[in-house]
């Protein structure tokens, strides 16, 4: 948990959190995000995934952020995410791909 939900201004609700109540439904988008990449090897395969995936996560989120801010809501709600992995033959490379589905929302006590 960040500082800011600590605070009590959590602003990204993730599948089952429930958005504040009073908060008006601005609109659903869809964000994509990558990890970064790693080498693609057999070895430690699951070890990597976990790493991709945290990093894809936080790459999501700071991405939701400049979203909620750029399209002048409070709040997003993540209903839905689609995580795939991606490969490079060439350079021997592997990392995850997102599509995040989200409802952003205003709170009704905003100016």
């Amino acid at each position: 948990m960040s500082t800011i939900e600590a605070a009590g201004n959590k602003r990204i609700y993730w599948h089952r959190e429930l958005p504040p109540a009073d908060a008006e439904m601005l609109g659903e988008h869809v964000l994509e995000a990558n990890s970064r990449r790693v080498s693609d090897t057999v070895a430690h395969r699951n070890e990597l995934w976990e790493h991709c995936y945290e990093d894809l996560m936080a790459k999501a989120r700071e991405r939701l952020e400049q979203e909620m801010t750029r399209l002048g809501g409070d709040c997003a709600h993540v209903l839905d995410e689609a995580v795939e992995s991606r490969h490079d033959p060439v350079r021997g490379e592997a990392w995850l791909h997102g599509n995040f589905t989200y409802m952003l929302y205003k709170k009704s006590s905003s100016p």
